[in-house]
């Protein structure tokens, strides 16, 4: 069976910061998973239409009609648990890498309670949003996080 193609993966070029190491290019099939998601959803909504009475059909609902009907379903379900497998997948996959990577569960840290994240869990930054510094500074701690985290693991390069 083939992997159905989504839209981040025809439609745009992936930034090079998402190939720069294995988490990167996890988190940005985690993003995909995220759209895959809502199209799994409409997908399923659609199938939930063409299994109602044509008698039911709303004039703006544009549904086809008869044997049309059962193949435009065949596909959407199809479609459906192609996709569904796409997102198991990489969930496991992104899993298995999180295992591999011995994150401390104590490192992962839950959002507070109501906490509702951005589009893919970033953020545009605005103009004279006057956060520029509490960005670069926590950029920059950020960035002395993984050069720590690489040397734990890697080992400096003057020990080679």
């Amino acid at each position: 069976m083939s992997q159905p193609e989504t839209a981040h993966e025809t439609s745009e070029e992936i930034d090079p910061i998402w190939t720069t190491s294995r988490t990167a290019r996890q988190i940005y099939a985690l993003g995909g998973v995220e759209r895959d998601i809502g199209r799994l959803l409409s997908l399923a909504a659609s199938s939930v239409s063409l299994l109602t009475l044509p008698q039911t059909d709303g004039p703006e609902d544009n549904l086809p009609q008869g044997e049309e009907r059962s193949e435009q379903f065949v596909l959407e379900v199809s479609e459906y648990f192609e996709r569904l497998d796409t997102i198991q997948v990489a969930i496991r996959s992104s899993l298995a890498h999180i295992r591999q990577s011995r994150i401390a569960p104590s490192a992962i840290n839950a959002p507070p309670p109501g906490f509702v994240p951005t589009s893919l869990g970033v953020t545009i930054p605005t103009a004279g949003g006057g956060s520029g510094a509490a960005r670069k500074e926590e950029d920059e701690q950020n960035t002395e996080r993984w050069e720590d985290e690489e040397e734990e693991v890697f080992g400096s390069v003057s020990d080679q």
